[in-house]
C-alpha cells in the first residue's frame, strides 16, 4: 500500500461517521425486524435466519466496493481528501416491499414461503433496474442539471432523513437538546468542545449517559434483547427465488417507480459526491449496488442496497474512506449475531437521531453552496414534491391509527378543514421523480431553454401515463391521472410556443427594419 495514502484509510472524522453511518442503518434494521415480527407476523426463523444474515450482507458487499473505488480515485488522483460513498439499505423499500408485497401476500395466502419468495423476485426485479440503468447513467446525469439533483436530493434530505429525527429530538429534549448543541459546537462550529474526543463518541456517550440519569431507557429492555442473539449465517435461497418468479407478476408493478426512484436517489448522490470533490464512476457505482443487492436477494434479502445520502455531510467531518468499509462490517457482524436490538437497548434513539439532522442540513447546505444566485428559486421548486411526500406519509398514519382511510373520511371533509387530501396525495406520490421533472421545467424555464423544457413537460405527461408520478397506484391512463397526462402537454406546448416565437422574433425584426426603408 502506498505510504502516501495510509492516513486516508481511517482518519480522525472517520470516527464520527461511522457511528453516526452505523446508527442510520441500525436503525433501518430494527425497523425492517419490528415490522415483519410485529406487523406481519413472519416467523421468526425466517426473519432472523435469512433475512437479518442477508441484510447485512447486502450492505457489507457494498461498502466494500465504495471502500475500492475510494481508495483507487485517491490513488489515481494523490488526494488525501477522498471520502468514500456511504452504503445502507434502500429505506423507503423497506416499507414498500413489507407493506405493498409481504403483508398482502401473507394475510391472503397465510403461506410465510410463499410471500418470502414473492418479495425476493420483487428485489431482484428492482436490482436489475439498477444494473441496467448503469449504463445510462452517465448520460442522464450529463442531460439534468446539477442544480435540479442536488436541489431533489435536499429535499429527500430534509423531509426523509432529518424531519422526523427532529421530531423526535423534541420528544425527548432532555437528552437530544444536549447533542444537538455538540452538534452546533463541533461540527458547524470553529472551535470545538473537547475536540481530542472523536465528536461521533461524544455525542453517543452524553446522549446514553443523559437517557439512563433521566430514567428513559428500561434496563429489562436490555435482558429482553438478549433473547435474539445466536449465530445465523446466510444461506442461498435461489430456489425460492425462482419458485416465487411464476406468482410475482401481479405485485412487480410496484417496484417500477420504486426501482426508478432508487435510481435517481443513486444519481443525486453521485451528482453530490462529485460537486463535493469526489468523482466517482458512474456505472461502478450502480453496478455495485446492483449486484450486492442480488447477492443479498440470493441469500434471502428482499430489500436492496443504495448509495446511503450524506457524503457531503462526512466529507465535511473529516472522513475518509474507512468508515464506510467499518460501517458495512459492524452491520453484517450485527445481523450475524443478531446483537442490533442489545445495541439500542443500551443507548438511546434520542442520542441518534440529532446526527441524522445535522445530516440531512449538510445535504441540502450544500446544493445552496453550488447553486447559481438566478436558478436558486429551482431549490425550492423540487422542495414542494417531497413536503406533500412526508405530509402525505404523516396524515395516512394518522388516518391508519385512527382505523380508518382518507375516502372514508372524505376528501371534501378534510379540505373544510384545511387538509387538501387530493393535492398530498398527488404531489407526494412518485416524489423522487416528480422533484426532478419539476426542477427541470423550472430550471429550463428560468435559463431559457425551451426546447429541453418541452422536453421536460413530455417526460412528466409520459410518467404520469403509466401512473409513476401523480398517482397511487401504477396503471395505464388512470382516469385519476389523466389529467396530468393533459396539464403536462400543455406545458409542453407552452415551451414549443415560446421557441416558435423566440426563433421568429429576428425574422419579424428584419422584416419590420425593411418595411421601415
Amino acid at each position: 500500500m502506498d505510504k502516501s495514502l495510509q492516513g486516508l484509510l481511517w482518519k480522525k472524522g472517520d470516527w464520527a461517521a461511522y457511528f453516526g453511518l452505523l446508527a442510520n442503518n441500525l436503525t433501518n434494521l430494527l425497523t425492517m425486524i419490528a415490522l415483519l415480527l410485529f406487523v406481519v407476523g413472519f416467523p421468526e426463523e425466517i426473519v432472523y435466519g435469512r433475512v437479518v444474515p442477508a441484510f447485512g450482507l447486502g450492505i457489507f458487499l457494498a461498502s466494500i466496493c465504495y471502500f475500492v473505488f475510494g481508495y483507487f480515485l485517491a490513488k489515481t488522483t494523490g488526494r488525501k481528501d477522498v471520502t468514500a460513498l456511504p452504503s445502507g439499505p434502500s429505506a423507503p423499500s423497506i416499507f414498500t416491499v413489507t407493506f405493498l408485497v409481504i403483508l398482502p401476500v401473507y394475510l391472503s395466502t397465510k403461506n410465510a414461503e410463499f410471500a418470502f419468495q414473492i418479495a425476493l423476485v420483487w428485489c431482484f426485479f428492482e436490482a436489475m433496474i439498477l444494473v441496467i440503468g448503469s449504463f445510462l447513467g452517465d448520460t442522464i446525469r450529463r442531460m439534468i442539471p446539477r442544480t435540479v439533483l442536488l436541489s431533489c436530493l435536499s429535499g429527500l434530505g430534509l423531509l426523509l432523513l432529518a424531519m422526523n429525527p427532529m421530531l423526535q429530538s423534541f420528544e425527548t429534549p432532555v437528552v437530544a437538546f444536549a447533542v444537538l448543541i455538540i452538534i452546533f459546537l463541533n461540527w458547524f462550529g470553529k472551535k470545538p468542545i473537547l475536540a481530542k474526543i472523536p465528536t461521533g463518541f461524544l455525542l453517543l456517550a452524553t446522549g446514553t449517559i443523559l437517557a439512563w440519569a433521566f430514567g428513559l431507557q428500561d434496563p429489562a429492555a436490555i435482558a429482553a434483547s438478549m433473547q435474539s442473539f445466536g449465530f445465523n449465517p446466510p444461506t442461498v435461497h435461489v430456489d425460492s427465488l425462482i419458485q416465487g418468479i411464476p406468482h410475482a407478476l401481479p405485485y412487480l408493478a410496484s417496484a417500477v417507480p420504486l426501482g426508478l426512484a432508487n435510481y435517481i436517489f443513486d444519481l443525486e448522490n453521485i451528482e453530490s459526491a462529485h460537486a463535493a470533490g469526489d468523482e466517482y464512476k458512474t456505472r461502478q457505482v450502480m453496478l455495485a449496488n446492483g449486484l450486492s443487492s442480488i447477492i443479498g436477494c440470493f441469500c434471502g434479502n428482499p430489500y436492496p442496497v443504495t448509495v446511503y445520502v450524506g457524503h457531503a455531510g462526512w466529507k465535511s467531518l473529516g472522513a475518509g474512506i474507512g468508515y464506510t468499509v467499518a460501517t458495512g462490517l459492524s452491520m453484517f457482524i450485527i445481523s450475524l449475531f443478531g446483537i442490533g436490538a442489545f445495541l439500542l437497548a443500551v443507548i438511546p434513539v434520542a442520542a441518534i437521531v440529532p446526527i441524522l439532522v445535522y445530516i440531512g442540513i449538510v445535504t441540502a447546505n450544500q446544493v445552496v453552496r453550488e447553486t447559481p444566485k438566478l436558478e436558486v428559486p429551482v431549490i425550492f421548486i423540487c422542495m414542494f414534491p417531497w413536503i406533500a411526500n412526508w405530509a402525505l406519509t404523516l396524515t395516512n398514519n394518522v388516518l391508519s391509527a385512527a382505523g380508518t382511510t382518507g375516502a372514508k373520511v372524505g376528501v371534501d371533509v378534510m379540505a373544510n378543514k384545511g387538509v387538501y387530501y387530493n393535492g398530498l396525495m398527488h404531489l407526494g406520490n412518485g416524489a423522487p421523480i416528480s422533484s426532478m421533472v419539476w426542477g427541470c421545467i423550472a430550471i429550463f424555464a428560468i435559463t431559457d431553454k425551451p426546447l429541453r423544457g418541452a422536453i421536460a413537460g413530455a417526460a412528466g405527461a409520459a410518467l404520469s401515463l403509466f401512473g409513476i408520478i401523480h398517482s397511487p397506484t401504477v396503471g395505464f391512463a388512470l382516469d385519476s391521472s389523466m389529467q396530468f397526462v393533459y396539464s403536462y402537454l400543455m406545458v409542453a406546448a407552452i415551451f414549443v410556443g415560446k421557441y416558435m416565437l423566440d426563433k421568429n422574433a429576428p425574422l419579424a425584426k428584419l422584416q419590420e427594419k425593411d418595411a421601415k426603408a
